[in-house]
């Protein structure tokens, strides 16, 4: 008997090919084809597949169509419901990700038990038994007197349960875990996690039941299973944080019913997560006097303008220097050094540059390069930055401090939080004084370099 062939199936798009291939020829990605099992076109399975597509709803006129604002049900975690847009939606469906141990199942323990006092709920584990979920409940101090619990991972059983219980809200904990009888391949296989999402996010989409996928990282940190599984979803949402610290954040990477980039900040206590109300504290360091080569930072993470601390290390290196950048990007630090010698004439061409965001956080914008500019040349002369002080810019390759947006609403939050001194640029200064708060607008990146040595 022959043996059976085998098909090669991208874990990023879900493109299949007769041969492996080191570069995928449908997304371009490299290193993506795993070798799966050819999956039987019946017509049991197509029908199957297709059933929801055939049940169409009549073409209607976009200005017709009722637009009304989705209510929204708090989920008992504030800093859960920033990052969802104001609370669960019904219908919606949430990806949430995140290393191992880092805290997923724990938060969402706490919001189901929390939904439970308001709504009829059902909790699906894949990976623990009953008991051991009863048992975390326990630990967490939670009472778990309205929540249903089911351990299955076959996804025909546990659609008739959700049938069967009418839940408003229902958590799967994890996709990678659920198979289809539909479907030969084994579970957390690209062909399942696709189709057992697919058929999860239609039986939201028609019961109402808001639902929440639980899916695992790969070692890069992206989610498992094909990229096709983020558009499929309404909310995608990743655990970011060191196991070894106490803090986690929760951002929004993607959310049809919310700000993007929106994050929320937790503390993991023995009675499990709990938010923090102001995160700047966690990401600002607790020196007693100003040292060289700190500078703060105000970011903006979603709507929520944050405090960070930008730390900066000068030090004499080889033939070689190295710049390294932990939470910014690097080769973003490269381009800074070489703006910085060559507009304000500061060099480090000899010397090994590091850079770190203070508590673990993630900066993405380029509102952080007049802070991280600022710190390095802070590490570089010695000299700290005085007490109060905070900056925030992008800064181009002609030498130019271009503004960033919504800069009184990250203004205000530093005067709020005591903050004396800044250094903005000219664009983002208010057109009113801020209380307790003095501004240095700069339009150029020697002029920055300059208020800051006239200050200290």
């Amino acid at each position: 008997m022959a043996a059976p062939k085998t098909i090669y199936t991208c874990r990023e798009c879900g493109g299949t090919n007769a041969r492996w291939l080191g570069q995928c020829p449908h997304c371009k990605a490299w290193n993506t084809l795993d070798e799966t099992m050819p999956e039987a076109a019946g017509p049991a399975t197509r029908n199957t597949r297709f059933q929801a597509l055939a049940r169409s709803q009549p073409v209607a006129t976009l200005s017709e169509i009722d637009a009304a604002e989705v209510a929204r049900t708090p989920t008992g975690q504030e800093e859960l419901d920033r990052v969802l847009g104001g609370g669960i939606v019904e219908g919606a469906v949430v990806l949430i990700g995140g290393d191992p141990g880092i805290g997923k199942s724990t938060l969402l323990l706490q919001a189901v038990d929390a939904l439970s006092a308001q709504m009829k709920v059902l909790y699906v584990t894949g990976e623990e038994s009953g008991a051991q979920i009863a048992l975390r409940s326990r630990r967490l101090g939670l009472s778990g007197q309205a929540v249903r619990v089911l351990a299955e991972i076959q996804l025909e059983k546990i659609i008739a349960a959700i049938d069967a219980e009418q839940p408003a809200f229902c958590v799967i904990d994890s996709i990678q875990t659920v198979y289809s009888e539909q479907l030969n391949s084994a579970p957390g296989s690209v062909a399942q996690v696709r189709e057992c999402a697919a058929q999860l996010t239609r039986v939201a989409k028609t019961s109402g039941c808001a639902i929440v996928l639980v899916g695992h990282v790969t070692k890069e940190g992206q989610l498992a299973g094909p990229r096709v599984l983020e558009h499929i979803v309404d909310t995608v949402l990743y655990f970011e944080g060191d196991t070894h610290s106490s803090f986690r954040l929760v951002r929004a990477i993607k959310n049809r019913f919310g700000a993007v980039n929106e994050i929320g900040v937790f503390a993991m206590t023995e009675r499990g997560l709990k938010g923090v109300s102001n995160p700047s504290a966690i990401f600002l360091s607790t020196h007693k006097e100003p040292v060289p080569g700190s500078c703060v930072l105000v970011t903006l993470e979603g709507t929520r303008p944050l405090l960070v601390e930008i730390q900066a290390l000068v030090d004499s290196g080889g033939p070689s220097p190295r710049r390294l950048s932990v939470g910014l990007d690097r080769d973003r630090l490269a381009m800074l050094l070489a703006v910085l010698h060559r507009h304000a004439g500061v060099s480090c061409m000899d010397q090994d540059v590091f850079v770190n965001a203070v508590g673990g956080v993630r900066i993405g914008e380029p509102a952080a390069d007049l802070a991280v500019l600022l710190a390095i040349q802070g590490s570089l002369r010695g000299k700290a930055l005085p007490r109060g002080f905070i900056a925030f810019g992008e800064v181009g390759l002609a030498g130019e401090v271009r503004p960033a947006p919504r800069g009184q609403d990250r203004l205000k939050e530093a005067a709020k939080l005591g903050f004396s001194i800044a250094v903005v640029p000219k664009a983002n200064a208010p057109k009113k004084p801020i209380e307790g708060l003095t501004i240095h607008a700069v339009e150029r990146v020697e002029e920055a370099i300059e208020a800051v040595r006239g200050l200290t």
